[in-house]
């Protein structure tokens, strides 16, 4: 079975990853067959050209597209056009069946805009070039070879003085007949031609001038949606890289489930950091980073934010708070909701990358995956706060009154910040959308780990979670174990008890430690004190609440199934 979920996961990484390669990549290099009709080749947002530093602002869009044979009988299109004109009329006709209406639907708008030499040369707006270009010479429209990147057949020069705008990039098979200046589907059976040879392209898409090598690199080949967000995963990285020691150190100086679980949701998110950072990096050089890392580091992301959540539910239950079990059918519950929680994550994010339209301007958070998961997210909000008033019910140690409620308050902001910020980026330009999206989820994930980490430090966990061991920094219940009262994991009553004090299971600390004591056999006073001794022998210092601790002798408190106990000098009666 192992091995059949092995082979599952590979080939949902490749599918993920062939689909990554479509659309996030500015150095495309690909095939296009002619049979296909239509290929779109990518969505990119070029900045808003600046007005002292024109040339060195400018988007441009350089490469080289050639076929295999260099005789090719007509010349098909490569176009570059931006949103306005590309989804007016040229993208939605291109699902005709009818190829020759189809084209001409597609170009009829584009003829009267468009330059072209022959049929169009007052016009302005050089959208298209006609391919494949002939090997080692620039492509056949190519009229300025000084604006030409050298190495690349053509070149295009985008320029926006108003504000920034996505630009859409692809090849179709229609070609344009230069004596009627009409426009054609190419059929290879009319040109005698079994099956038209595949068409490559090697294109550049670039925010900056390509030949300035002092340019900055950070900005270069990212569209201007994902601008300056390396520098912010550099930040990310930096704070990780001080937080994951510190938590790292915290786990061994404590033996507790809860810091463990926390651990291993902090190392995932800086994992994914880690391999997300990489892919950028490379990217920033190249155009076209690593997309196995990037994948493998949103799937790490996921993980961590549910394992994350996972940890607020068991805290908010009580779990190493007021107790240190939950019962069986409360984990039944719990992963009966949780388990597929993560599905709906996972399904979400391959959605996202397979299914939503790039060239629309939709994000995760408005399909319906997203919407369901921000619902479910939602549902868990109240679940968590539900879970966590019963807790609250039934404890009486101001310490961890004092940390749930600090704890729920951090919580609910953590909870509830995914759906406002989706609302909101609704109405926020796609230009800057991702972005946002990205600056807030990834701040408020790393502000939550840093206050988990803080509520979680063994100087302050101590005075509220069930803790396993002895650590240092715990001042209090350092003092009493080292007070005179105790001896070896005896407690001393006064003298003048009569009877002997019985007592079920101890619900505070949630652990079934029965309490008796026999003062015919108790042995010899100690300092004017008769023993009681725990059925097990021993008195531990998570069975005491903060404020028990710190109680003078003459009135301590234990608490016994919920009841107090008070321990007098003068006998043991119920409060």
């Amino acid at each position: 079975m192992s091995g059949f979920w092995r082979i599952c996961l590979r080939q949902l990484l490749w599918f993920l990853i062939h689909q990554l390669l479509l659309t996030n990549a500015t150095h495309l290099t690909g095939t296009f067959d002619p049979s296909d009709f239509f290929k779109f080749l990518i969505k990119f947002g070029f900045q808003k050209t600046e007005r002292h530093s024109q040339r060195d602002s400018y988007g441009y869009i350089y490469g080289n597209i050639t076929a295999k044979e260099n005789y090719y009988p007509v010349n098909l299109t490569f176009a570059v056009l931006d949103k306005y004109t590309f989804l007016e009329g040229f993208y939605g006709n291109r699902t005709l069946l009818d190829r020759e209406a189809a084209c001409q639907r597609m170009f009829s708008t584009l003829d009267k805009i468009a330059y072209n030499a022959e049929c169009n040369p007052h016009a302005k707006v050089d959208y298209l070039r006609q391919v494949p270009c002939r090997k080692g010479q620039l492509c056949w429209d190519e009229d300025t070879p000084a604006n030409v990147v050298s190495g690349s057949q053509f070149t295009y020069v985008i320029s926006d003085l108003i504000q920034p705008r996505f630009w859409y990039v692809s090849l179709v098979a229609c070609y344009r007949n230069t004596t009627t200046c009409r426009w054609h589907h190419f059929d290879p059976g009319k040109f005698n031609m079994g099956h038209a040879p595949e068409i490559h392209y090697d294109i550049h898409l670039v925010n900056g001038n390509p030949n300035q090598s002092a340019y900055i690199p950070l900005t270069l080949h990212f569209p201007f949606d994902r601008q300056n967000t390396l520098e912010m995963y550099l930040i990310f990285f930096v704070v990780y890289l001080v937080l994951v020691p510190l938590q790292v150190h915290a786990m061994r100086r404590q033996n507790h489930p809860v810091t463990r679980l926390f651990t291993i949701s902090l190392l995932l998110e800086f994992a994914s950091l880690c391999l997300i950072l990489v892919h950028m990096i490379r990217f920033a050089m190249n155009g076209v980073g690593n997309e196995n890392f990037a994948t493998a580091g949103e799937i790490f992301d996921i993980f961590s934010r549910t394992l994350f959540m996972l940890i607020l539910l068991l805290l908010a239950k009580g779990w190493a708070v007021t107790r240190q079990q939950i019962s069986r059918t409360g984990w039944i519950i719990l992963m009966t909701i949780w388990i597929p929680y993560c599905a709906l994550n996972v399904m979400l994010y391959v959605w996202n990358r397979t299914e939503v339209d790039i060239i629309s301007d939709v994000d995760e958070y408005q399909t319906w995956p997203g919407w369901i998961v921000l619902v479910c997210r939602s549902s868990i909000m109240l679940w968590f706060l539900w879970e966590l008033r019963n807790t609250m019910r039934y404890e009486h140690s101001t310490k961890k009154l004092d940390f749930l409620l600090h704890f729920g308050a951090s919580s609910l902001v953590w909870f509830i910040y995914l759906p406002v910020v989706a609302l909101v980026a609704l109405q926020v330009s796609p230009l800057w959308r991702y972005k946002l999206l990205l600056g807030i989820t990834n701040s408020a994930d790393c502000l939550a780990f840093c206050v988990m980490t803080s509520f979680l430090w063994p100087n302050r966990a101590g005075q509220y979670l069930l803790l396993a061991g002895n650590f240092s920094g715990m001042d209090e219940l350092d003092e009493f174990n080292e007070a005179p009262h105790i001896v070896h994991g005896e407690t001393f009553l006064p003298p003048n008890s009569a009877d002997s004090v019985q007592g079920e299971s101890v619900s505070d600390s949630g652990v079934d430690t029965h309490l008796a004591a026999d003062l015919d056999n108790s042995g010899i006073p100690v300092d004017g004190y008769e023993r009681i001794v725990l059925a097990n022998g021993d008195v531990s210092t998570d069975l005491l609440s903060g404020d028990d601790i710190v109680r003078p002798l003459e009135s301590r408190v234990l608490r016994l199934n919920g009841d107090a106990i008070r321990l007098h000098r003068n006998g043991a009666r119920m409060a």
